[in-house]
């Protein structure tokens, strides 16, 4: 078992919790620890599933990865790290690549029900893409997955229903090298839930043999059935494999997480955490010190006092970006390339995306020229040369452009989850720098705004960060950055489509030699600024505080948020 998620980090944080417990002795010994903590984040928590579209977006991994725990989870630095609570995952010689995974022996759900490889089956089946359903244009996936990397790689998962064992088979002519971003914290769901609702005795045995009626069923209830609303909560469909479990829910008044007396593990060092999202009342609830860890976009909230925090404003993995439609405005290639050439990158990255001690090179130090190669990979400036033309303004280009793609004096807009002061500025400074153009830019922000109005045509382009998430995004192996832009894939708004750049994803996941990757990433970041399905700005900032008496707290700037270890805060007033 180990000893707690996050070993490198957690030594340094065990270190610097044994200073202040030196600290709290000799001079501060009638500090008490406080029972609940507040933890604010900028998301809309909308489901627990975070392996279906909704949940991707609306945050899971940062809420959720100690409540739906996996085989790895995402660290601070956006590695993935290995969770041996959950269980043992490892590659086994094979013709065919083979992962074995062993579940802990202890492992039960909050309600009795113990982890078993039904759960695996179930995540590989609905994330599989190979089983469908009629739609109004042929078929479309019966599960709507963020996105099938990997898991569409996978041939079988033996498994005997009910055992702790798994076997993955990957496909003869398939190798998948991130293999460690399957079956992780946030998205292996219980099975038996599922099953209970569908009414599918035997979830395994349904989904090996692909029996149609109980696979539709399986999918309803995956694909909405976990959702998150307003009213009570029935708490038999949200049961926890991890050191917090779901109590309740409410939109305003905040997601309560209690500890789960049922985890094997280590338990949870505070008992209570209540997670605020985007529709709660941040300032309020920063003065009223309801708020002990706060997680947000820099400057999305104006005029915040976080004079009680410990508090670092740091680019995150995160592509700040604008997704834009291939449909209606956007629907030649022309017309996409001639708004980013009224895009002030530049403007943008050094007014709003710009860190106050920005490096002067590496990951948040110039504007971000890349969709899915971080800035301080070796291969960065090797593979973004073609962005070059696109980092100030050319009004003069952009108007011939859209005149030679057939809309003169068009009109764009573009929406994200309000309120967002940045990202508001972010779209105004666009106006200002396209208005010359003859190019009318509208801001479509809102508090109830979701990247799927994009695929719907409610809006021309979507401002977020990578795979259009509204809130803390991205990871080292860059998963959710590619998979956002292949054919078909869920977060995939902009319905960008690319047979030779899905041929480049498949094989920079088989391939990780680095010749080999060098050349793909090059052809791919080409093919992109040519097709221009979006326009990446900067690495996302964000601001990110701990209040005054807040132990271990270890800012996380990637997919997984701060919230990757709250079950090690400790808070003392």
């Amino acid at each position: 078992m180990r000893p707690r998620p996050g070993a490198t980090a957690r030594l340094i944080a065990a270190a610097a919790a044994g200073i202040l417990a030196i600290g709290t002795a000799a001079g501060c010994s009638s500090e008490n620890q406080v029972p609940s903590i507040g933890y604010a984040v900028d998301v809309a928590v909308t489901s627990y599933n975070g392996g279906a579209t909704a949940g991707a977006v609306g945050g899971s991994a940062m809420v959720f990865s100690r409540v739906l725990t996996g085989f790895f989870y995402t660290g601070p630095d956006g590695q993935q790290v290995a969770d041996t609570d959950a269980g043992t995952a490892k590659e086994v010689p094979g013709e065919a690549q083979t992962i074995q995974y062993r579940l802990n022996p202890d492992g039960v759900y909050s309600d009795g029900v113990p982890t078993s490889c039904d759960d695996l089956v179930l995540a590989w089946a609905a994330r599989s893409g190979r089983f469908t359903k009629p739609g109004d244009r042929g078929q479309v996936p019966a599960f709507d997955a963020a996105t099938t990397a990997g898991y569409a790689d996978i041939e079988r998962v033996d498994c005997q229903p009910g055992s702790k064992d798994a076997t993955v088979v990957f496909r003869p002519d398939r190798r998948y090298t991130p293999w460690r971003n399957l079956f992780t914290a946030g998205e292996l769901m219980p099975a038996h839930v599922a099953a209970r609702a569908a009414n599918v005795p035997n979830v395994v045995s349904a989904l090996q043999t692909g029996d149609p009626g109980a696979v539709q069923r399986l999918a309803d209830f995956w694909n909405t059935g976990w959702n998150l609303g307003e009213g009570d909560l029935d708490a038999s469909r949200f049961p926890s494999s991890g050191p917090y479990r779901l109590e309740s829910f409410d939109a305003k008044d905040g997601l309560v997480l209690v500890a789960n007396e049922r985890w094997w593990g280590n338990k949870a060092e505070t008992g209570r955490i209540v997670v605020f999202g985007r529709a709660a009342d941040l300032k309020s609830k920063v003065a009223d010190k309801a708020v002990s860890v706060l997680d947000i976009g820099a400057g999305s909230v104006r005029d915040l006092d976080l004079g009680a925090f410990s508090v670092d404003t740091v680019p995150g993995r995160g592509a700040e970006q604008l997704v834009l439609s291939t449909g209606g405005v956007f629907g030649s290639v022309q017309a996409r390339r001639a708004f980013a050439l009224c895009v002030p990158r530049q403007e943008l990255f050094d007014r709003l995306g710009k860190t106050p001690d920005a490096p002067s090179s590496g990951l948040g130090s110039a504007p971000l020229n890349s969709r899915s190669v971080q800035q301080d990979s070796l291969f960065y400036g090797a593979v973004t040369g073609a962005a070059d033309k696109y980092r100030s303004p050319d009004a003069s280009g952009v108007t011939a452009q859209f005149a030679s793609a057939g809309v003169p004096n068009p009109t764009v807009r573009i929406g994200y989850l309000g309120p967002d002061e940045r990202r508001a500025a972010t779209v105004a400074a666009v106006a200002a720098a396209c208005k010359p153009a003859g190019v009318t830019v509208i801001d479509a922000g809102a508090a109830d705004f979701s990247p799927a109005q994009l695929a719907e045509g409610k809006v021309d382009a979507v401002l977020g960060s990578t795979a259009a998430a509204p809130g803390p995004a991205g990871s080292l192996s860059a998963v959710a950055a590619t998979g956002a832009l292949r054919t078909g894939s869920g977060l995939n708004f902009g319905r960008f489509g690319n047979g030779r750049y899905d041929a480049i994803t498949d094989q920079l996941a088989a391939d990780d030699n680095s010749a080999a990757q060098l050349g793909l990433l090059t052809e791919a970041e080409n093919l992109l600024w040519s097709e221009m399905p979006s326009i990446p700005l900067f690495a996302t900032p964000r601001t990110i505080g701990f209040a005054n008496g807040l132990r271990n707290g270890i800012a996380g700037a990637t997919q997984g948020g701060s919230g990757w270890n709250m079950d090690r805060w400790v808070l003392k007033r």
